[in-house]
């Protein structure tokens, strides 16, 4: 997977652009009503979503695979604190944030996987603290693409496996969770040969 994203920032650069994802701001508010001071954000990539969060007045840390990613972040907000490795391998101290904004990474993995990156990211909420997490639903225009590797996930572009969420599977995956709020968004974005597109995420926001 390192390899994979890697590759995909050093040839396309910031892929999605700079504007943050409208599921961040919808986070923000959550989070807001919350009191969290807090956030860390697994997977930041380039750190679009996380210089959001930290330009919305939140301490932000994230974590990201890719070192072309992590130089970018660095580039754009160096009040973002980044730490490099694996999502899967989150390396810091338990009940330590007071909320995890996740974007498109929970579907990145298959399911042993996923329960495993879930459990990482509870252990380094408070408990009360939020947990906000949007992943590709079955509504997405590439549903069913690539080999299925597994149940609803498919491989539609090399190294890349994708699972593809129903609002019952979003559900079963937080089974000990208090869910605030839950839903379908459109998620725009224009880059890369795909053009202007629109993807079909599911969210869900959750206390530990």
């Amino acid at each position: 997977m390192r390899e994979y994203w890697n590759g995909r920032f050093e040839r396309e650069g910031r892929v999605w652009g700079i504007s943050p994802s409208r599921t961040a701001e919808h986070a923000a508010e959550l989070f807001r009503r919350q009191a969290v001071r807090r956030i860390l954000v697994p997977g930041a990539g380039y750190g679009r979503n996380a210089n959001y969060l930290y330009q919305a007045g939140f301490a932000v840390d994230g974590i990201e695979i890719a070192p072309t990613a992590l130089a970018l972040a660095a580039e754009d907000n160096p009040g973002v604190r980044y730490f490099a490795g694996s999502v899967l391998d989150m390396p810091y101290s338990d009940d330590i944030y007071d909320a995890i904004y996740c974007f498109n990474v929970l579907h990145l993995f298959r399911r042993a996987e996923r329960e495993l990156f879930l459990r990482k990211c509870f252990d380094q909420t408070k408990t009360g603290g939020l947990l906000y997490f949007t992943v590709f639903s079955e509504r997405e225009p590439s549903f069913g693409r690539g080999p299925e590797v597994e149940s609803s996930t498919f491989e539609s572009k090399p190294g890349r496996p994708v699972h593809y969420f129903t609002e019952a599977d979003l559900m079963e995956h937080f089974p000990n969770s208090r869910v605030l709020a839950a839903g379908l968004a459109e998620d725009a974005e224009n880059h890369g040969e795909e053009g202007p597109h629109v993807h079909i995420v599911r969210y869900i926001c959750v206390q530990k």
